[in-house]
């Protein structure tokens, strides 16, 4: 079936690029071959959207999501992670999403907060982008790039688009199984019209389906 872009105008287009960094195209958390959708990346960020953002993981050095912060734990294993309460006693009150524990797969240190490996690669043309950061709390996992999956903490994405009228979203990066995947759906759940492109995503599992 033909692609259905009616409707999609550079006016009202946004490209999202998720964590093109370096833990993970050459670093700690590298995924295979992920240096190789970064010409095609580059390539649409020269498209004339009305707005072009990249996303970092950006996480402390004691973040819940890295093995070594859990004695007898292996990089890979999995654990069951609980909202914070400090969080959820901020939440808004009218905010009736589950709070529901959660599965969370155990990761190398990556992407640490003011280290080389939480920059963007070199040669992703990155200058001029909007930069979003997320997995910045100690006790969450964020794969999404608009907020974590009980929506305690929010990364400010959603907001910046519905002011720049945004109605379409090009979704590209790192990686598809993760990040991608997870921040697709909630652009899809929060009213955006959004497109993955598979030639400028690369995936852990690769030829798995497109969530980190």
């Amino acid at each position: 079936m033909p692609l259905d872009l009616t409707g999609v105008e550079p006016s009202n287009s946004a490209i999202l690029v998720v964590d093109v960094q370096n833990d993970f195209v050459s670093g700690s958390l590298a995924v295979r071959d992920a240096e190789q959708i970064i010409t095609t990346i580059n390539a649409l960020l020269k498209l004339p959207l009305a707005l072009k953002v990249a996303t970092q993981d950006y996480h402390p050095a004691n973040h819940i999501s890295f093995a070594c912060n859990h004695a007898g734990k292996k990089v890979f294993d999995k654990i069951t992670i609980v909202p914070p309460p400090e969080l959820v006693a901020r939440r808004m009150p009218e905010d009736e999403r589950s709070l529901e524990a959660l599965e969370q797969v155990l990761w190398p240190v990556h992407c640490v907060q003011d280290t080389t490996g939480v920059a963007f690669v070199d040669s992703l043309e990155h200058e001029g982008l909007e930069v979003v950061r997320k997995g910045c709390d100690v006790g969450i996992e964020c794969y999404s790039a608009f907020e974590d999956p009980w929506g305690l903490t929010n990364t400010g994405l959603k907001d910046k688009l519905k002011n720049k009228e945004i109605s379409n979203i090009f979704v590209v990066g790192i990686a598809g199984d993760y990040c991608v995947k997870s921040t697709a759906l909630d652009s899809k759940k929060y009213g955006f019209r959004t497109f993955v492109i598979r030639d400028a995503v690369q995936e852990h599992v690769q030829g798995g389906s497109g969530n980190h």
